[in-house]
């Protein structure tokens, strides 16, 4: 088991707590903020400011904070929002169903104007209704490119790649391609909304056949900073929400988005049907989910 320490200004505690909200663990510790467990990794946030993370995905955790204060507007080029840019971002690492999904889209100066008319902005702002209504008018407008990890494809690879080696591999992969689409033209430069430090970002990097190591910005709320990364957001959840819902009418339950409550009892539900063989083809097995769901089912 890993573990990774880091120190936080106190007032950046609260966007740690809210993050974890659904994993929140019901117990006291002395002198602690709040103590989470997600994905196998305890998070424990001390008043003081130091969040310790233990468990199999500690080092990936604890990068999503270490880089969120780092990063700034001011590190982009001048005038950023305006120039034509390849923006990629992912969606459904935090959720224990559906699938992991990457999308690289290319959004030159010349478009903005028409996906910002679209509606185009940060997906958390929008409405599932809306995100799918969006995708196809999105599609049409831009070049893109979309990689989907399946449940039974992330649990054959998982314990080879960690959460933030998948991603990078994911990352770097739909830009290649996005490329190879788009050439001869070659954009200002390339936005991956940020999940972890730019330094471990390449040192993953380097176990690809293929890198794209040039060009690159990383900055977290990417989506903030240009419309090729919302773009690419909104693509990815609604390819998300159209995976989950066909898993749903396949296996005859509802599958929820996140890794609350509902998803263990869901997830109960078919280790009764078919066992584990069958919950690895829907959910990412390394999930703390998957024990609390094997409790509920023995029940």
């Amino acid at each position: 088991m890993s573990t990774s320490v880091i120190k936080l200004a106190k007032n950046e505690l609260s966007n740690v707590r809210e993050y974890y909200q659904a994993y929140l663990l019901n117990k006291q510790v002395p002198h602690t903020h709040f103590v989470a467990k997600k994905d196998g990794t305890t998070i424990t946030a001390y008043i003081s400011g130091k969040v310790m993370f233990q468990g199999s995905n500690a080092e990936a955790e604890a990068n999503r904070w270490q880089t969120t204060t780092t990063p700034s507007s001011n590190e982009l080029p001048k005038n950023f929002s305006q120039k034509s840019i390849i923006g990629s971002d992912e969606v459904g690492n935090g959720s224990y169903f559906g699938p992991l999904i990457v999308c690289a889209v290319y959004a030159e100066t010349a478009i903005l104007p028409t996906l910002k008319k679209l509606g185009v902005k940060d997906s958390k702002m929008l409405t599932d209704p809306q995100i799918r209504q969006l995708a196809p008018q999105i599609k049409e407008a831009v070049p893109f490119q979309l990689l989907t990890v399946t449940p039974e494809k992330y649990n054959q690879i998982q314990p080879q790649y960690n959460a933030v080696r998948m991603k990078v591999a994911l990352h770097n992969q739909a830009i290649q391609l996005l490329l190879q689409k788009i050439a001869p033209t070659k954009p200002e430069g390339i936005l991956i909304d940020q999940f972890t430090s730019e330094k471990n970002y390449r040192k993953y990097l380097q176990m690809e056949k293929t890198q794209i190591t040039e060009n690159l910005y990383f900055i977290t709320k990417g989506e903030q900073y240009h419309l090729a990364v919302a773009a690419a957001s909104i693509l990815c959840r609604a390819h998300f929400l159209e995976e989950l819902e066909r898993a749903s009418k396949e296996v005859g339950y509802t599958l929820p988005s996140g890794a609350g409550n509902k998803s263990d009892q869901v997830a109960a539900k078919l280790l009764k049907k078919g066992g584990l063989s069958l919950l690895s083809d829907y959910a990412k097995l390394h999930f703390a989910n998957t024990q609390k769901a094997q409790k509920i089912a023995e029940k």
